[in-house]
């Protein structure tokens, strides 16, 4: 099999990718002006257009939100590493679906009849307004949103280095840009731009072409990639010829174990579906009837696309790039990478090898180029909903209530706009050290960085099961129970060594590894935490029956 040097060598892209990428660049910004001009200054209509989306761009929205680089990069690389036991996470779709259609449409109703914009807003309202509640779960928001921005702009360096592989360094104010740094630039600058040009209005219309495009590409890929390897029989009986460790449980790297992968299905597809992004989309449709049938869409359509254009891509590339154990450690194979943490790649090096092999040169590099800008809408989609979700976090929960409650709608709306720039100059600089600086592992791989990200946001769930269904908790237990969560999920984080030395939590690291072994983190926070609330809000005083009696009526009618 050629190295990844003789592969892309081979592969003449021409000025296609530039003409494509430019053509898309140019529509998102066109959408960014038009939202704009269509938009009033208001903080409501910046964050949720009015409250008016309807079935297609709820729908596509909602799908393209979740569909991060992660789906299309982090997620191909683990199970072309692990081989078949990671497919068994395409379960988490169907579950993600039923949360739309059941915490969704709830938490329509309240925001409908009480203005709610932000998660803190109903959940600090239902257990008495507390500002410190508030602040806590603008703060589980941020810990989601931020690493899952940085995975967004870190796939735009893959992609910028295997669409232009020849591209020689720019030089920018004195200082030179490897073609990576370049990549990372340009999809965080464009992003933040039609994000601070055109609100909720912007990223639901690029969201719908970004959603579109994202799917059509994954049904290309998996279609190369079957045809690849002879067709449907010649494909099954090739992955089904895989060795066996990478056909069975714990899988090659031994990470996989079954109460790992149950956990994660059901509580990272129910982070997903709570992180302030998600749940901004919610108050933003038409009405439940809207959330109801994008959530139908969303369970029936997405698994399929996935199983097929993500689970079957990565089998496939398995047996055409068979992994290398190299002194123990296992290395993707020379034509994905050379490095542990570049199984990331898998897909974008197998389809541009084989899809201008099947479909020929001069189609082939059209198709192969407008997949790489479908995966390009993939990180964008998501980086956009998740700076869009920071602004309205920090705005609507921190400026708003505490520094100017008083501030004009204007100023609000500005104040997020200044949020969204500043966040998406964090992300780049968060890149960048990961880039120069090897040893900064936290940003090592997109996967990584994804299951941290839910792993925080997951520690919502308890106190929104209970406000929108239970109805039992207090005050003090929920304060008390996100404060655990989130602490239990920092320990399992590379931070803690980076911030006190390896040595300082030596019993400690040994027992969140053990753990880690066997339960998704997110899941291992989640217990920590309903537990916490539960014991506190039993011995302390719950929300007045008046209070729990309006949610309770809000709830049953729209």
């Amino acid at each position: 099999m050629l190295g990844i040097d003789s592969v892309m060598a081979s592969i003449d892209m021409g000025n296609t990718p530039l003409v494509i990428l430019g053509l898309y660049m140019i529509m998102l910004l066109s959408f960014g002006v038009i939202a704009y001009l269509r938009s009033k200054s208001s903080e409501e209509d910046f964050y949720l257009a009015g409250r008016g989306q309807g079935v297609l761009v709820t729908a596509l929205t909602i799908m393209a939100t979740m569909f991060s680089s992660a789906a299309m990069l982090g997620i191909p690389g683990l199970i072309y590493k692990d081989g078949l036991p990671f497919v068994f996470f395409a379960l988490n779709l169907p579950l993600s679906g039923a949360a739309v259609y059941a915490i969704g449409s709830r938490v329509w109703r309240l925001g409908k009849k009480r203005g709610y914009m932000t998660p803190a807003d109903l959940i600090s309202d239902y257990y008495g307004g507390s500002s410190l509640l508030r602040c806590l779960v603008a703060l589980t928001g941020a810990l989601y949103v931020i690493p899952y921005i940085v995975m967004q702009i870190k796939a735009g360096g893959y992609l910028a280095q295997r669409m232009f592989p020849d591209a020689e360094a720019v030089t920018l104010l004195g200082k030179n840009f490897a073609i990576f740094e370049v990549g990372v630039m340009a999809l965080s600058v464009l992003t933040m731009l039609y994000v601070l040009i055109g609100g909720m209005r912007s990223v639901a219309w690029t969201d719908v072409v970004q959603g579109l495009l994202l799917l059509s590409g994954m049904i290309i890929a998996g279609l190369a990639t079957v045809t690849a390897l002879g067709g449907p029989r010649s494909f099954f009986q090739e992955v089904t010829a895989l060795p066996p460790e990478a056909l069975s449980l714990p899988g090659p790297s031994g990470a996989w174990s079954p109460w790992k992968l149950m956990t994660i299905c059901m509580f990272a597809s129910l982070a997903t579906m709570i992180q302030p992004g998600q749940w901004i989309r919610y108050y933003a449709a038409r009405s439940t009837e809207t959330l109801k049938r994008s959530a139908l869409i969303f369970a029936i359509l997405l698994p399929i696309c996935f199983i097929f254009g993500v689970m079957l891509v990565a089998l496939g590339a398995r047996v055409i790039y068979p992994p290398i154990l190299e002194n123990g450690v296992l290395l993707p194979h020379p034509a994905i990478g050379t490095q542990s943490d570049e199984f990331d790649q898998v897909v974008i090096a197998l389809i541009q090898e084989h899809i201008p092999l099947l479909l020929g040169p001069a189609v082939g590099v059209v198709i192969v180029s407008l997949i790489l800008v479908a995966i390009m809408a993939a990180s964008m989609s998501t980086a956009d909903s998740n700076l869009h979700a920071l602004s309205a976090v920090l705005t609507r929960d921190v400026y708003d209530k505490f520094v100017r409650p008083n501030a004009s709608e204007r100023e609000k709306t500005w104040f997020g706009r200044a949020v969204i720039a500043v966040a998406t100059l964090l992300a780049l600089w968060l890149v960048m050290l990961g880039e120069n600086n090897p040893d900064f592992q936290p940003l090592a791989l997109i996967a990584q960085l994804m299951f941290v990200a839910m792993a925080f946001s997951c520690q919502l769930l308890p106190l929104a099961i209970d406000a929108l269904f239970v109805r039992k908790g207090s005050q003090t237990g929920a304060i008390c129970g996100i404060i655990a969560g989130i602490g239990t999920v920092f320990l399992f984080t590379p931070f803690p060594a980076l911030i006190f030395g390896e040595g300082s939590f030596s019993s400690l690291a040994q027992l969140t590894k053990v753990l880690s072994g066997l339960f998704d983190i997110g899941f291992c926070g989640f217990v920590v935490n309903t537990g916490v609330f539960a014991i506190v809000s039993k011995y302390t005083p719950s929300p007045s029956p008046e209070r729990v009696a309006a949610f309770e009526k809000d709830l049953k009618r729209d």
